[in-house]
């Protein structure tokens, strides 16, 4: 039986939960009062942990498309000249990879990051394609054929996931194949990460007394809907749960009084007027969400009729006033 084969027959499993937090979230913190999320409030900045948890994710996806039975890899330094430190290990008998810094051009690691492309050698120690010296490390592994998936966000190469056997055996190209798409889930995944930090990061302070007419407020409502709609491709759920308390607290950071609103929008519904109240149509509001037009249509009209409004002005108004959008 294939490793391919072997992997479909794991396709069941659950993948292992993420402990994915943005290494930047920026939230508007509640007022001094204890009033929760209707008061004024002012934009903080916390600093939990880096994309290593996404790159550990990539690692469990590459062994089960690929049915390999090590798979290790790390991120790319930013700056400087290129180069990877592999951090992130499964499936290894030792740690001699661990901390193992490749530099482009070194070894298949180092080459895929110089070039950009996935490659792979049937037997490493005496591949001719690669230079060796990273034979020390990769032989107390005992590892024999290795491949090499650089993972490319934005045409820059941001981490590197390989996969490997300790016998010598031919890595074919559906094999590759799958590492490769482990490979463009990750960029996926790194790029929704990216997205989120850009939004939050362009996040104007927020005065304990906002003026919501004003040119600021307006970076505020656009950096909310590009929130809601990154919530949408977030397969992460901690880091799903975090971004939608974050724009929840955006939408009622304007002092409103009187009671809270008891109207309850659907968190879809909410994502419809989020745009909706930035000028989009419907088939901008489509393809932001991968919504069909006629779903977007019928989220507005429940939101119109749970607020009472009719025009699509109306609608955005009433949500706003209920503090539901910023």
């Amino acid at each position: 039986m294939s490793f391919l084969s072997r992997a479909r027959g794991r396709e069941g499993d659950g993948a292992a939960r993420s402990t994915l937090i943005l290494d930047r979230v920026t939230q508007v913190s509640p007022p001094p009062d204890g009033g929760g999320r209707r008061g004024g409030g002012q934009v903080v900045t916390l600093y939990p942990r880096d994309d290593a948890d996404e790159v550990r994710r990539g690692l469990l996806t590459l062994r089960r498309g690929t049915g390999l039975p090590v798979a290790f890899g790390g991120l790319v330094a930013p700056g400087g000249p290129p180069r990877m430190t592999i951090t992130e290990l499964a499936g290894t008998s030792t740690t001699a990879l661990r901390g193992l810094a490749i530099h482009a051009g070194a070894g298949l690691g180092g080459k895929a990051l110089a070039l950009g492309l996935p490659l792979r050698v049937d037997d490493y120690p005496v591949a001719r394609s690669i230079s060796h010296e990273y034979d020390a490390p990769v032989s107390a592994e005992g590892l024999r054929s290795v491949l090499a998936v650089p993972v490319v966000v934005r045409r820059e190469v941001r981490a590197v996931l390989y996969g490997a056997v300790r016998q010598r055996l031919p890595l074919g190209d559906r094999l590759v194949a799958a590492a490769v798409n482990a490979g463009r889930d990750l960029e996926r995944r790194l790029a929704d990460r990216d997205a989120a930090r850009t939004a939050l990061a362009a996040l104007p302070t927020v005065p304990s007394r906002p003026d919501p007419t004003g040119p600021e407020w307006e970076q505020v409502r656009q950096a909310h809907a590009e929130l809601r709609g990154l919530l949408t491709r977030i397969a992460d759920p901690e880091l799903r749960d975090r971004l939608d308390a974050v724009a929840d607290r955006l939408a009622g950071a304007v002092h409103r009084p009187g009671p809270p609103s008891a109207v309850a929008l659907s968190p879809r519904e909410t994502d419809v007027l989020a745009c909706v109240a930035l000028g989009c149509t419907n088939a901008d509001v489509a393809g932001q969400l991968g919504l069909r037009p006629e779903t977007v249509k019928s989220y507005l009209r429940s939101a119109m009729r749970k607020l009472g409004a009719h025009t699509r002005l109306e609608v955005v108004v009433a949500a706003r006033r209920a503090g539901l959008l910023p």
